[in-house]
């Protein structure tokens, strides 16, 4: 069987995606976290991308497919190191990538790369330039490594590249800014304002990452959930109550909070609570075939009862 390597493996979505491509291929993990309950015929190794131990896996190992999911997407800790992480740990690896033979590689980026602004038109394609640090510098790493990741796939044609820009991804297994969100029982809200907002289920992205693989497509793609509904509309379904307040009451509330460490929220959020960021899939559906399997229903359903 060809052998897949997954960066990242011991989160809640490299998990799913590992469990799924163990029917096709030899799986090897790598992760700075342990797995519990790991089956035995999936590999992990307990490394830092950034360190020489990764080097030697892949010298090791030699995958003939790596699918990136290793980064820090939360904003517990230290600004500079989630940072270095993201931005160095993805050189490493597109480094190891050139060096060891890769054929195929899958980085996961985040929808969230465009920025939501109010001349956002709706359901953006992605030719749409990648504004997010504009107003939201914590999430400026992200953007880097999907920008390093899309010049990666010009520059080594050689290696089969695919950046996927999925929406909100929700479930039961993904842990997540959104997810904690969206499943409080009181939700912050703006007072005024109620974007539309997309989803797609956990098992959805899971199927987007596999049909990479299985229809050798590279470029760089949005993965679009099964449609766009009101914010009010995704908290109630989560089993939320909407808790609008006055944006000049929540900009220094929350930059004061996550200041002092006591949320997990810095205040660019507030930018996607109020300004619509939908995202056009049609690209995504035309190379790989790609629809939905999950509806709205059932992704807010999988989530009220996760959470």
């Amino acid at each position: 069987m060809e052998k897949v390597l997954i960066a990242g493996i011991s989160g809640g979505l490299g998990r799913l995606v590992a469990l799924h491509l163990r029917e096709g291929f030899r799986v090897v993990g790598v992760d700075r976290m342990a797995w519990e309950g790991r089956p035995e015929d999936i590999q992990l190794a307990r490394v830092d991308l950034r360190k020489r131990a990764f080097e030697t896996v892949m010298q090791r190992e030699r995958p003939r497919v790596v699918v990136h999911l290793g980064f820090v997407r939360h904003f517990r800790g230290d600004a500079a190191a989630r940072h270095q992480t993201n931005i160095l740990g993805t050189k490493a690896l597109l480094d190891c990538c050139v060096r060891f033979g890769v054929e195929q590689l899958v980085v996961l980026s985040s929808g969230y790369v465009y920025g939501a602004f109010p001349e956002n038109p709706f359901y953006l394609d992605e030719e749409h330039p990648l504004a997010a640090s504009r107003s939201y510098p914590e999430i400026r790493d992200l953007v880097e490594v999907d920008a390093m990741a899309s010049a990666f796939l010009w520059r080594e044609p050689q290696v089969r590249t695919t950046v996927l820009r999925p929406v909100s991804t929700l479930g039961a297994r993904v842990h997540s800014l959104i997810r904690d969100y969206i499943t409080r029982r009181r939700v912050p809200t703006v007072l005024g304002f109620d974007p539309m907002m997309q989803f797609i289920h956990e098992d959805d992205v899971v199927r987007a990452i596999a049909l990479v693989l299985e229809t050798q497509t590279t470029g760089v793609f949005n993965v679009a959930g099964p449609g766009a509904v009101p914010a009010s509309l995704a908290i109630r379904a989560c089993g939320g109550v909407p808790w609008p307040l006055p944006e000049f009451a929540m900009r220094p509330t929350f930059r004061r909070l996550y200041r002092a460490g006591l949320s997990p929220w810095p205040e660019g959020v507030l930018d996607y609570m109020k300004y619509p960021l939908t995202l056009c899939g049609d690209r995504f559906a035309e190379a790989t075939g790609f629809a939905p399997q999950h509806s709205l229903a059932e992704t807010f359903d999988t989530t009220r009862r996760a959470a």
